[in-house]
């Protein structure tokens, strides 16, 4: 493999491939070294044979993980072997390289059992593209790390794999068939209540990361055609939109940091749960969490009636009477002065701003952090923003966002692009993307920090 080939590889699949990695350049290397191998400063080197005297790191905020380690060299191991069959169709190089990302992927979970899930995810592709009765089918499956079967006489995934029957038995959310390492039935699983433990996972499938310890893999086939992998207790791996995505969720919610509160952290963390979640029930959203220092910009930018705390509201009020008084707005100064010559409740109920009362009442002055997660997802799927302040509070929801001239793409794009440039914001695509944006205060404009889906 060529350095520029090498080059090339590392830029268009591994960089997207782990969030918010990027190529920091490259350092000499000798035979002595390994082709991947933990660097300083939460970095890995990597190259493509032990003979090449160079080095490519490969950065990030966060430090590499075990798995993520194994996963580069099985898919460094791949990718040189297809290099060496030397093929020149570029289309048959290109599928080759997607069934080496899969074999990768999996081989970075387990040795053992690697057949087993690679065939059942073989079958779940297939199924992706079919349906029952005109109805898109969803499953689940469990592969048991722990459990080895010889028994020539059970039941092995490929016998029943492809008959129409087999999606039935499963939602893939509740109820699941397991197999052990070498593809033979062990059961029927019906998740009714699973031992509470701490997940990171869309909570559509939280009970399936509950029991996908080490010993245990769970597959799902959604409806929408995706394929989810959990283990350790969440999602890592998913193939939406025809691509595999890496789930790194620590990178993420460190990206997410902000200036902020000591409970940053819970902040952090109830953000990226509700991006995760409204990401897998394919509902759009825009999440803003805005710097300390900010706030008052920010509000420049949000309607008076979609504020639903009282002390945000009166920040708003001081800056439109302040406006009032500017010279540019003396036509309009008396319409503005009577419109907030009132307190946050009155101005509330005499413009009848429902939405904004109803959420007043349900939320109760809690920060994001202590509502239930389930209401959080529903919040952030109303069309328009969801806005917190860098102590948790939620400034808006439902936001329209006033934006700014000469934004480019759609209207949620614009309205995310808008507010990152007070903090961090997320946008969500109905069909699943995740993208987080920044102000970059080198450069002095938003930039892109993840995009995973």
């Amino acid at each position: 493999m060529t350095k520029e080939e090498f080059y090339d590889i590392v830029q268009e699949l591994f960089v997207p491939l782990f969030t918010g990695s990027y190529l920091a350049g490259e350092i000499e290397s000798s035979p002595r070294d390994l082709e991947v191998a933990l660097g300083k400063s939460n970095s890995i080197l990597l190259k493509p044979s032990k003979m090449d005297n160079y080095r490519l790191v490969l950065k990030r905020g966060q430090a590499f993980k075990s798995f993520e380690v194994n996963l580069i060299k099985s898919i460094l191991n791949e990718l040189n072997f297809i290099t060496e069959l030397q093929i020149s169709d570029s289309i048959y190089k290109t599928q080759l390289k997607e069934m080496a990302i899969e074999k990768a992927l999996i081989e970075s979970i387990t040795a053992e059992g690697a057949d087993t899930i690679l065939g059942i995810l073989r079958g779940m592709e297939l199924w992706a593209t079919k349906t029952y009765e005109g109805e898109d089918l969803g499953f689940g499956v469990l592969i048991n790390l722990a459990a080895s079967s010889e028994d020539k006489n059970g039941v092995r995934y490929n016998k029943i794999l492809n008959n129409d029957y087999f999606s039935l038995f499963t939602d893939g959310s509740k109820s699941f068939l397991e197999f052990d390492i070498n593809g033979y039935m062990l059961g029927y699983v019906a998740l009714k209540n699973p031992k509470k433990v701490a997940t990171i996972s869309p909570i559509t499938y939280d009970n399936v990361a509950r029991i996908c310890g080490e010993k245990r893999v769970g597959m799902v086939l959604t409806q929408k055609g995706d394929i989810l992998i959990f283990f350790e207790r969440q999602i890592i791996f998913a193939k939406r939109n025809g691509h595999w995505s890496v789930y790194s969720h620590d990178e993420i919610i460190r990206l997410l940091q902000n200036n902020v509160s000591t409970s940053a952290r819970q902040i952090r963390r109830a953000i990226y749960n509700a991006a995760l979640d409204c990401s897998f029930s394919y509902h759009g959203a825009c999440i803003a969490y805005v710097d300390r220092d900010k706030t008052r910009d920010a509000l420049m930018h949000i309607d008076a009636a979609d504020i639903i705390s009282e002390e945000h509201f009166n920040m708003k009020r001081e800056i439109e009477l302040a406006e009032a008084e500017k010279i540019y707005n003396l036509a309009n100064a008396k319409a503005i002065k009577e419109k907030y010559d009132m307190c946050y409740q009155d101005f509330l109920s005499k413009h009848q701003f429902v939405k904004t009362m109803m959420l007043r009442r349900v939320i109760s002055g809690r920060k994001l952090f202590e509502l239930d997660r389930q209401f959080i997802e529903e919040m952030a799927s109303v069309d328009g923003a969801i806005i917190v302040d860098y102590d948790g509070t939620i400034i808006a929801v439902g936001a329209i966002v006033k934006i700014e001239a000469g934004s480019k793409g759609g209207g949620r794009l614009a309205a995310t692009q808008t507010l990152a440039k007070y903090g961090v914001a997320i946008k969500v695509s109905q069909d699943g993307i995740m993208q987080g944006f920044t102000f970059d205060r080198k450069v002095k404009k938003v930039k892109e920090i993840f995009y995973v889906g």
